[in-house]
């Protein structure tokens, strides 16, 4: 295997990034660095750890432009929109700061005569962050300054794909004044991924990515007793019910679909629609997806960039495919030039007619391709939504909240949108069932599996 990661630019193929995988005495030295500053670093008062990273998260905006740049290239995101990643980072990162007092407060108990008792949140030590491409600073953020607010040291390894964002987030917390060892990164092969996950010095590990990634993660830990967060899969559904406003239903549920060239585990991968305006919903959702562009990310007229590998392209054409000689009908006419086998470059397309013996409509797709089926009822399309192995997200458009509430209570998902979706609100908990994981990062409850509770019992009278 070689020594040397290159990111090949979805855009044209090219070369953009090249690094030497860390070697085994850097792999070595990086774990012994974290976990040597991790005990000077807990003591550090919160007042101060709040004050790097609001610093730090000011160094980071400084650079929106070129990180804004260097996503273009190196995933594919679309310029116009990619320095909206940054401006939801801050958003994150700002929120985690002014939750930490409360996240991390102590728990005092109710008095007890001759005894003071309270609970405190003890750090869990060297928290190993795994990140993924398609959002690689909002996925990141989530885990990284959480952890590093509750007195943890970080290791950071970020996908193959985007490196830079990894060397990125680290320079801006060093250029904060955070100690060195308490945040470093490491490029790794997947094998010495998996050894550092079961090395002694790693006390929890927080995931990103596909459900087989997140299963090698669970073997990894396997008898060592660490906490673990995988954030892995979805395929998210939306309902549109007979109720719905139906333009504001349209046009957040393609966005949700389209959004990012439908490279996002929370995005919109099939749409349920009630019978009684399922003609209109799909005449209007058309109208909506004809007037994306693909094109180059490097454009900025471009709204619908390539996929990130020719793989992954290839993959949601299969499945596409395959759906259609099940019987789905294709409602876009994909004659694009940019859009042929082998090609990052794939066409938005919209399928009716489809059925859960469809791939497309089980199987997540993380591409841009959106399966709409008709319902006749509330109950049919609850059924529909719950049948599926993922639940990260769901999604009613309802004018009946009341209704609309009650119907998300029947619905298997981390979390449930009425009248949104493909949105992260860093004030709750994001969190997934099924095989979109398990764990739990954002809100006050994201300090939750990064600390330990440490119980004191004190009798004060002898």
């Amino acid at each position: 295997m070689s020594n040397t990661l290159q990111t090949i630019s979805p855009i044209d193929g090219s070369v953009y990034v090249e690094r030497s995988f860390a070697n085994k005495d850097d792999i070595q030295m990086a774990l012994e660095k974290a976990s040597s500053a991790q005990q000077a670093w807990k003591k550090t008062p919160l007042a101060e750890r709040k004050a790097i990273c609001s610093r730090a998260t000011d160094a980071f905006v400084a650079k929106k432009d070129e990180i804004a740049h260097e996503i273009t290239w190196q995933m594919g995101r679309p310029i116009g929109s990619a320095a909206g990643e940054v401006a939801g980072t801050e958003e994150r990162a700002r929120k985690m700061i002014e939750l930490a007092d409360q996240g991390l407060a102590t728990i005092k108990i109710a008095d007890k005569p001759g005894f003071d008792r309270w609970i405190q949140r003890e750090p869990v030590g060297v928290v190993f962050v795994i990140a993924p491409w398609n959002y690689p600073y909002l996925t990141a953020i989530n885990a990284v300054l959480p952890a590093i607010l509750a007195g943890n040291c970080v290791i950071i390894k970020h996908s193959a794909q985007t490196p830079l964002c990894a060397e990125r987030l680290v320079e801006a917390f060093k250029a904060a004044g955070l100690p060195e060892g308490v945040f470093e990164y490491l490029h790794l092969t997947h094998a010495d991924t998996e050894t550092i996950i079961k090395d002694e010095r790693i006390n929890y590990v927080a995931f990103t990515g596909s459900v087989p990634g997140g299963e090698m993660v669970e073997k990894a830990v396997a008898g060592r007793f660490i906490g673990i967060g995988l954030e892995l899969g979805g395929k998210d559904p939306a309902y549109v019910r007979a109720d719905a406003n139906l333009a504001s239903a349209v046009d957040t549920t393609m966005d949700g679909a389209f959004y990012n060239s439908g490279q996002s585990c929370c995005g919109i991968e099939r749409v349920y629609v009630h019978e009684s305006i399922y003609d209109d919903y799909v005449k209007q959702a058309v109208e909506w997806v004809n007037q994306l562009k693909l094109g180059r990310s490097d454009n900025p007229e471009t709204t619908l960039g390539p996929l990130v590998r020719s793989s992954a392209a290839d993959f949601v054409r299969a499945q596409t495919n395959e759906a259609i000689k099940q019987g789905a009908v294709p409602q876009i006419t994909a004659d694009d030039p940019l859009d042929k086998a082998g090609s990052t470059y794939l066409s938005p397309q919209i399928l009716t007619e489809v059925n859960h013996n469809m791939r497309v409509m089980t199987e997540e797709s993380f591409g841009p391709v959106v399966g709409i089926q008709k319902v006749s009822s509330d109950e049919e399309a609850i059924k529909l939504m719950n049948d599926s192995e993922f639940g990260l997200t769901a999604s009613i458009f309802t004018t009946d909240i009341d209704k609309g509430v009650e119907l998300g209570q029947l619905i298997d998902t981390g979390t449930f949108f009425i009248n949104r979706c493909d949105y992260l609100d860093p004030d709750l908990a994001w969190t997934g069932v099924k095989n979109s994981g398990h764990g739990c990062t954002l809100s006050v409850m994201g300090y939750e599996s990064l600390t330990r509770p440490k119980s004191f019992h004190i009798k004060t009278e002898l």
